[in-house]
């Protein structure tokens, strides 16, 4: 991969401080890529929903094929070769699935072993390399409404996030140590990047 050329596209604030610790270009295209998708090779990268049981918070995943509700392949390719990932396919959901059972029906239905909102879009642009997530939340570990706290766009939603948090407090707090350990796996993951 050429860091110089490729772009990491990031969902948040959040997945693009982690994706700037690459050196690599990057793009901050928002929910399902509300901003657009920018010009160039594009590496989907940040945060995915697991819709296994056998992924924990934290799991680095390398995408080697990306799929929509239906099954149908977006996408397929070579893995980035992210040391300690594992290879997976990405289902490019078209919302944020959070009930336990339903991502296990989604899982038996696609084959996808996780799901984010921007793989998709950027599949359909025809400018995705490769897939570059962390498994932030699982059927397990929910996200007890941390979905409320991003923009579309991908800003901080500090309403959002003072409401998710009055909501349930002890399952947001583990909500968001997941995802921190999520993000931080991804910032030592860019190193291989280059």
């Amino acid at each position: 991969m050429d860091a110089d050329r490729v772009i990491l596209a990031c969902a948040t604030r959040a997945e693009l401080r982690a994706a700037r610790r690459s050196g690599s270009r990057t793009a901050l295209v928002g929910l399902a890529a509300a901003n657009g998708v920018p010009d160039g090779s594009v590496i989907s990268f940040g945060l995915a929903g697991s819709l296994r049981d056998d992924f924990a918070p934290g799991t680095l995943l390398d995408a080697t094929r990306v799929v929509d509700t239906a099954g149908t392949v977006l996408w397929e390719g070579e893995p980035l070769g992210v040391a300690g990932a594992e290879r997976v396919t990405i289902l490019a959901a078209e919302t944020i699935v959070d009930d336990p059972t339903e991502r296990r029906r989604l899982h038996a239905s696609t084959g996808a072993d996780a799901a984010d909102l921007e793989s998709g879009p950027l599949a359909r642009s025809g400018r995705l390399s490769g897939v570059l997530r962390a498994v932030s939340d699982t059927p397990e570990r929910t996200l007890y409404g941390m979905a409320e706290a991003v923009t579309p766009a991908g800003d901080y939603d500090w309403a959002g996030l003072a409401r998710a948090f009055a909501r349930e407090p002890r399952g947001f707090a583990r909500a968001a140590a997941d995802a921190r350990r999520a993000l931080g796996r991804l910032a030592d993951a860019t190193r291989s990047l280059g």
